[in-house]
């Protein structure tokens, strides 16, 4: 066997190990603040030029095929709903009695005035389906050392993006920042994971801040309230009669 032949062998398993190393961090990452089933209590502050709209949500999630949101306050949002199955979802409004099925056409859309858009529900779950990744170097974000990880959609993936930058902390596996690009490779907005807590015997960063690039001066804060994992959920809580009780 010639020298070139060994040598493209080793880079090539070189960078198979390194891309499996990067899959493995970011399922570690997206594992640790999940878990396999959640429900909790979450703040959502969405901020424009113009206003300040904040809800409290109680969510119940298994893995990422199945959740449940229902919005608590303001009381003149409480009772709306939104119910995801898998790739599918669906928005009951309460005033109205309707719900409404999401169209693939409505996807990139604000998901309840926010900067997340209903896309950002569905499709969540599938960076390992859709995504090339590798590890590019690291980085200090907040004083603490980082994997960045780079990813680029697989060929035919029915992805938004057209890249993604992904930071993990190397201390405890927790994400640090996404930054979302779109084809021509601006960048569109940024998620920061900043303020870490404990729930449930389970650490991970309570407040999620979501930056809009596009318009300036809109952002999105997540903050977690209560939160437990590895519960036992009803699959109950998942129906459509569920979604169309009446709290």
């Amino acid at each position: 066997m010639s020298k070139l032949k060994i040598i493209l062998i080793v880079v090539s398993i070189s960078l198979n190990i390194k891309a499996q190393t990067a899959n493995e961090i970011i399922r570690k990452a997206e594992d640790t603040i999940k878990g396999n089933t959640a429900h909790g209590e979450i703040e959502m502050a969405v901020e424009t030029s113009d206003f300040t709209r904040t809800l409290v949500m109680e969510s119940w999630w298994v893995g990422n095929d199945k959740a449940l949101i229902v919005v608590k306050t303001p009381k003149r949002e409480a009772g709306n709903k939104t119910l995801k199955i898998k790739n599918e979802m669906w928005n009951y409004l309460k005033n109205t009695e309707t719900t409404i099925k999401i169209p693939p056409s409505m996807m990139l859309q604000s998901w309840n005035g926010s900067d997340f858009t209903n896309d950002d529900l569905v499709r969540e779950s599938n960076l390992d389906n859709d995504y090339y990744q590798k590890i590019i170097g690291e980085e200090t974000i907040d004083g603490v050392q980082c994997w960045k990880i780079e990813l680029d959609p697989k060929p035919d993936a029915p992805v938004v993006w057209g890249k993604l930058y992904y930071w993990v902390r190397m201390n405890d596996y927790l994400p640090a920042r996404i930054d979302y690009y779109d084809e021509k490779g601006g960048l569109m907005r940024y998620m920061i994971f900043t303020d870490i807590k404990t729930f449930s015997g389970r650490k991970l960063p309570s407040v999620w801040s979501m930056h809009n690039k596009v318009k300036k001066g809109n952002s999105t804060k997540f903050k977690i309230i209560s939160m437990e994992f590895d519960i036992r959920i009803s699959d109950r809580t998942f129906s459509f009669q569920e979604l169309e009780r009446g709290n």
